[in-house]
């Protein structure tokens, strides 16, 4: 068999070349660090690659989700800190409005300084973040959550909760509305509420009472009526809602308890001919109200009777609603801060799947460099061997014999 010229040219050629291209993968490997160049050197750990590179990005976008929830709760939680803060305020300036020795414009100068408090209420809760959006005022973002006229601060944003993609299947809220946060906030004691007629010229002050059977609950108003009568109090007991008579004729006896319908209260000191306390279910009050209302009290003259008796059935009630108003706002932020721990939890399992999808495209991907190395220079040593059998079998001729 003869072999031309032209063959030994374009197989020595061939040869040459398919070994400068095994060594020019070899470098451009050790050089990205990458086993895997292009899908067809391994199409199956590509595939593979190319599946956990996705789970990562996405997991990765989550991480920054829960970044931008923990900021946007840590803001509300810090405003409820603040808020707290002024509510426990406006108890201790109720607490000292209570105080015998005051006299009317005393009072005045509270409730001055809680028009000054109500107004940082409202600020604080018309409050925004970083990108200029409401944190209370539910899907509307853009809208001003609460409008205040002199006393009067009506919510004018919706219910929603903003949510954000924080898992591959956990959608958390960032965010709570205004209803929620400063509104939907029971006042009396969580049941029912009492209040001493406007009217009443005794000295008779109520408390907030309790519930002792709830089983026998109505949910029903009712009134309780004095009369004195030749030096002898009564009471009798009637369902407004109903209007039927629960009991009669009562003795009254100063700072007894007063039981019916699964309820009990005291009313202490003397009520007169007349006088009367209601007992109402439980409604929602916002933190502005009660504010507002304790305003309104400390505003209205209170010297001498039945001024001051009034002021104190206001000043307990205000007191009882102030409570409430800490009490649901302490129990705000302890929402926030289990979402916050949900938030840490998630990004240290976040953190330990980043780890796993690392490790699973090193070992997909990355180049083996020990193994890289040895073939690099087992490719050159084959490329100059090539190179140098090539020069000699190309100047083989029979002209070199002639």
């Amino acid at each position: 068999m003869r072999i031309s010229t032209n063959t030994i040219y374009e197989t020595g050629t061939n040869l040459m070349l398919q070994q400068q291209e095994a060594l020019i993968k070899t470098q451009q490997q050790l050089s990205t660090g990458r086993r895997i160049l292009t899908p067809s050197d391994d199409p199956i750990s590509a595939a593979q690659a190319l599946s956990i590179s996705q789970s990562k990005s996405l997991n990765e976008q989550y991480s920054v989700n829960r970044t931008s929830a923990s900021s946007s709760l840590g803001l509300e939680e810090n405003i409820l800190k603040q808020v707290t803060s002024l509510l426990q305020d406006v108890h201790e300036s109720t607490v000292h409005a209570g105080s015998a020795s005051l006299t009317d414009a005393d009072r005045k100068i509270i409730a001055t300084e809680l028009r000054s408090q109500l107004e940082s209420l409202v600020g604080l809760a018309n409050t925004t973040d970083e990108k200029g959006q409401f944190l209370f005022s539910g899907y509307q973002a853009s809208t001003k959550p609460f409008v205040q006229a002199g006393l009067n601060v009506q919510y004018v944003g919706d219910q929603g909760q903003r949510l954000n993609q924080v898992g591959p299947s956990r959608q958390l809220a960032v965010s709570d509305s205004g209803t929620d946060i400063f509104d939907r906030i029971k006042n009396g004691n969580g049941v029912f509420t009492t209040a001493a007629d406007s009217l009443n010229t005794g000295t008779g002050v109520i408390d907030v009472g309790s519930v002792i059977t709830p089983s026998s609950l109505t949910g029903d108003n009712y009134e309780i009526a004095f009369a004195v009568a030749s030096g002898v109090t009564t009471y009798d007991i009637v369902n407004t809602t109903t209007g039927l008579p629960v009991s009669t004729g009562n003795t009254y006896v100063n700072n007894n308890t007063i039981s019916f319908d699964g309820m009990q209260l005291n009313i202490k000191c003397d009520p007169a001919n007349g006088d009367k306390f209601t007992v109402s279910p439980s409604s929602n009050q916002s933190i502005f109200k009660t504010v507002s209302d304790l305003i309104t009290a400390l505003e209205t003259p209170s010297s001498g009777q039945p001024g001051g008796t009034r002021l104190t059935n206001n000043l307990n009630t205000a007191l009882q609603d102030v409570n409430n108003s800490l009490e649901h706002v302490l129990t705000q932020r302890s929402s926030i801060g289990a979402r916050l721990q949900e938030i840490d939890t998630l990004e240290s399992v976040g953190g330990d799947q980043n780890i796993q999808f690392e490790q699973l495209l090193s070992q997909l991907q990355d180049v083996d460099f020990a193994k890289s190395i040895s073939d690099l220079q087992r490719q050159q040593l084959y490329l100059q061997a090539a190179q140098q059998s090539y020069v000699k079998i190309s100047g083989l001729t029979l002209f070199n014999y002639i």
